[in-house]
């Protein structure tokens, strides 16, 4: 009996000891909020190639909607994407014509061809219409969707993904979501696109392993950083000018798990999150490596709430970018 009080004893101080470890790692290595720009992600081209100054998140807004799409190593799969967006922006602009919009396509450091495709796009519908902000280094998606929402003028902003997975007509379903929230503090709510409808069905497709990871994540996600949402990694996510303001102010994961801290940031400042249910179609292309991303992700979930506990990482009031 005294043996095993021995080993539960034992046990229990290498447990704590390696929360504790684990608490000064977290601490240690936290990075701070980058806000700063490299000189040349100042500017977008206009359709004749002339430089023009982006515009700050912090001025108030010019126009209706901003759709802000982050992009890496895209030209094949974003031209899909770009023309299905035109093409209901568009529409939407001759049946409403004092509707007013801007997409924001974000090359995230590719490799490829991607800011040449999107620049097709601005010489063609105009760079009051189409921007591009071409990143000087990769950033990761969240870093990407941040310096986008931060170089925006719309009174509500869109985010959502170059793949083109989910249908962008959708909008005018977490436009809706929006617009049912009430209350609104200082004018703040997001609409977060869903796909937790299908989540049956993804499980029947799927190996048990990857079932494993994915139920696995989601626990990860309510026990550490955010409750009350099914999905907290659908792309397709609506912001009020003001609460992108105050929620990508305080953002520091910049890879895969940002959209989690987010809604964190979203729920410590109460502001008011529906949950809307969107069409999605998987497509082939995905940057996502499928084991090794869900276990980054885990590790920058359990390190998000490490990190706010600590007080490496504190919630910031906003304030200009460099």
């Amino acid at each position: 009996m005294d043996c095993l009080c021995e080993i539960v004893q034992a046990l229990v101080a290498l447990a704590l000891l390696a929360l504790i470890v684990l608490l000064v790692i977290a601490h240690v290595t936290a990075g701070m909020v980058n806000l700063t720009r490299h000189e040349k992600e100042k500017y977008f081209l206009t359709a004749t190639g002339e430089k023009e100054l982006f515009p700050s998140l912090h001025d108030p807004h010019s126009i209706d909607l901003s759709v802000v799409i982050p992009a890496y190593n895209e030209e094949l799969r974003m031209p899909v994407m770009l023309d299905e967006a035109m093409e209901y922006l568009e529409k939407r602009l001759k049946q409403h014509p004092s509707f007013t919009y801007e997409v924001i396509v974000v090359d995230d450091g590719s490799k490829d061809k991607t800011t040449e495709v999107a620049l097709r796009y601005t010489r063609k519908y105009g760079a009051d219409k189409v921007r591009v902000l071409t990143l000087v280094k990769n950033r990761g998606k969240g870093g990407a969707v941040r310096m986008g929402v931060l170089s925006s003028r719309g009174k509500v902003i869109l985010m959502a993904d170059a793949d083109g997975a989910t249908k962008f007509s959708d909008i005018e379903k977490v436009e809706a979501g929006l617009n049912d929230l009430s209350p609104k503090p200082g004018n703040m709510a997001i609409a977060c696109g869903s796909r937790a409808h299908l989540e049956q069905e993804s499980v029947a497709q799927r190996s048990m392993f990857r079932t494993f990871l994915m139920y696995g994540f989601h626990f990860l996600v309510w026990f550490f950083c955010v409750r009350g949402i099914k999905d907290t990694q659908c792309g397709f996510k609506l912001f009020t000018r003001e609460a992108a303001l105050k929620t990508f102010s305080s953002l520091h994961v910049e890879r895969w798990a940002f959209d989690v801290e987010l809604l964190y940031i979203a729920q410590c400042f109460k502001i008011p999150i529906a949950e809307v249910a969107v069409n999605w179609t998987e497509i082939e292309g995905s940057k996502l490596v499928p084991v090794w991303s869900w276990l980054q992700m885990g590790q920058d979930l359990i390190f998000i709430r490490l990190r706010y506990i600590t007080g490496a990482w504190k919630l910031q009031s906003t304030h200009k970018t460099d």
